[in-house]
């Protein structure tokens, strides 16, 4: 079936994760489940490494899995692929949602026409089988606000930047760090409401600037969103605040390298992305061989996982912390 133009720079992806299936399962591709995860936008080290993952558990699996995405960070764009799938009938739908109120009742109707949806940071998602986060929002909210608190003496103003206003995961973990700073910093406090952007490098790289302009006192910026940190620190750079100002938030290692050695960010806040492109196949698996989730139960490879069959959440605690000290190591890894 023709792909939409969105697909076509996945094609690659979603070939390897078809061919190599077929390694050790040898079974005839009308025989495989057919899963496409669909992330925020394709062309970027999110969609790259998530789908090394995607790749190793349809390997693992034996699952057709690919990876796609919109072309653009827009939501109607990516409600625009949700349907395109849909409409082919693919078995299992995954989900790293950009917003959730777009992407509501078509996944409602995707459910409703038997296809399995599993969402990655998509915690509030109303429709879903299963999310699955590799941290726990909780603590990794609150360590984001320790790794900042340290960095600006636990005083001074700060901004939070998430992707949109409306990213599930994204505004779940600024909400707890924010509640951890009000009761472990009382000498912290935002200087603005809390900003879009974090999913976009020019972006916020722009909002850092009008920030540091109208907020000349902003000590530290928490961003949600891996290409956050890289604009925000480039922007420091710009301004040659290096090691003035501390910037945590979720960064791939490959991308954030030279910012951590330059002093612009802090720390990014992480965990295993390729992981997550794994475990999404796993549930996928379980949930087709009509399996239960267990909690405490070993899911994907990946050690003890969480499992809350009452809001449908699968959660991991591998928070993942890079710094100057690590970077190189986890960049060999493919990070």
């Amino acid at each position: 079936m023709k792909f939409a133009k969105a697909y076509l720079a996945v094609t690659a992806i979603a070939a390897a994760a078809f061919a190599a299936s077929l390694v050790d399962k040898v079974v005839a591709s009308d025989a495989l489940p057919r899963m496409v995860v669909v992330h925020k936008q394709v062309n970027t080290p999110g969609i790259q490494i998530i789908g090394q993952g995607v790749i190793k558990g349809a390997k693992k699996y034996g699952i057709d899995a690919s990876i796609t995405g919109p072309t653009t960070l827009d939501p109607a764009q990516q409600l625009k692929v949700v349907q395109d799938l849909i409409a082919q009938k693919v078995d299992v739908l995954g989900i790293v949602p950009l917003d959730v109120n777009v992407l509501g009742e078509t996944l409602k109707g995707a459910m409703d026409a038997g296809i399995k949806v599993i969402s990655h940071e998509g915690g509030s998602l109303p429709y879903k089988d299963w999310n699955i986060d590799l941290v726990v929002p909780k603590a990794f909210g609150e360590k984001e606000m320790q790794v900042l608190a340290k960095a600006m003496g636990e005083k001074g103003e700060y901004v939070v930047v998430v992707g949109t206003l409306t990213t599930p995961e994204h505004n779940k973990w600024a909400d707890y760090a924010v509640a951890y700073q009000k009761e472990h910093y009382p000498d912290m406090k935002q200087a603005t409401d809390r900003l879009p952007g974090g999913d976009d490098v020019d972006a916020s790289q722009q909002l850092a600037l009008d920030v540091m302009k109208a907020h000349p006192a902003v000590k530290g910026f928490i961003v949600e969103g891996s290409n956050g940190p890289i604009g925000i620190g480039n922007s420091l750079r710009q301004l040659h605040m290096q090691g003035k100002v501390g910037v945590v938030g979720t960064c791939f290692p490959s991308q954030a390298k030279q910012n951590l050695v330059d002093h612009v960010i802090t720390e990014c806040t992480w965990w295993n992305p390729i992981d997550s492109g794994v475990a999404m196949v796993a549930v996928a698996r379980q949930m087709i061989d009509g399996k239960p989730f267990v909690d405490g139960a070993d899911i994907g490879g990946l050690g003890k996982a969480h499992v809350d069959a009452a809001n449908h959440e699968i959660q991991f605690d591998q928070i993942l912390e890079v710094t100057t000290d690590n970077v190189d190591a986890l960049i060999k890894t493919g990070l």
